[in-house]
């Protein structure tokens, strides 16, 4: 059973989010009990083959487990990263709703933000919205960050010209502002996210509201796998 468990959840993950998803899929092995507390994750070298990303990826994802004690990595001839016998709880006693109707309602809210407003003849000052608005994002500190990319997708929402999607966009986003203050903010997922910001403007600025479609959804779904990773 744990041996078809682990198939199951150390399987190729989408090349998209790399980071992100082998973030969840190790979160998901540890929180269903497929790798117990005190046992040993697979090596590096397996996961990375089991997952179909480079050991870099998987080093940074056991780094960002272990910085939130979820694991505890051991040298020497037994060695290698273990489940610890206590792991963190999702935020004690909090609910979360619907994470799936959060998730799906923003998704669907975005993307066709992001289409619509590729599709626009944007005017000077919007243009330069936009750009000023990926630029703050770009260079924001940890602690300035959700609020600097918030407002970077209240901009592409705006550049729609329509006040009730900016108005439904907005709602949406304190929504999954509320669940993203209960996941640590994780710097290679926020370098990530800085660069597809960076496809998701390029694509509006230039006209293709298909490649600004396509770029805001992979972008949202690595926000999704950390926020199931952690939470769920």
């Amino acid at each position: 059973m744990v041996e078809h468990a682990q198939e199951a959840l150390f399987r190729p993950v989408r090349a998209g989010n790399a980071f992100e998803e082998t973030v969840e899929r190790l979160m998901q092995s540890i929180r269903l009990g497929v790798v117990a507390p005190g046992e040993r994750l697979p090596s590096e070298r397996e996961l990375a083959t089991r997952l179909g990303v480079s050991r870099v990826t998987v080093r940074e994802a056991i780094r960002t487990l272990q910085e939130n004690n979820y694991v505890e990595s051991r040298r020497g001839r037994y060695g290698g990263t273990f489940v610890n016998h206590e792991i963190p709880k999702s935020a004690p006693g909090k609910e979360f709703g619907d994470l799936h109707d959060a998730l799906t309602l923003r998704k669907v809210l975005e993307t066709g933000a992001a289409e619509a407003a590729a599709g626009r003849s944007l005017g000077p000052s919007e243009r330069r919205g936009l750009r000023t608005r990926l630029e703050e994002a770009s260079t924001a500190s940890l602690a300035e960050y959700r609020r600097k990319d918030s407002r970077l997708h209240l901009a592409i929402a705006e550049a729609t010209g329509s006040a009730s999607l900016t108005a439904a966009v907005a709602e949406a986003r304190m929504r999954a502002n509320e669940l993203l203050d209960n996941i640590p903010l994780l710097e290679p997922n926020l370098a990530h996210s800085n660069a597809q910001h960076e496809r998701i403007i390029t694509s509006i600025l230039d006209g293709d509201p298909a490649s600004a479609r396509q770029a805001m959804a992979e972008h949202l779904d690595g926000t999704a796998s950390l926020l199931r990773g952690f939470l769920v």
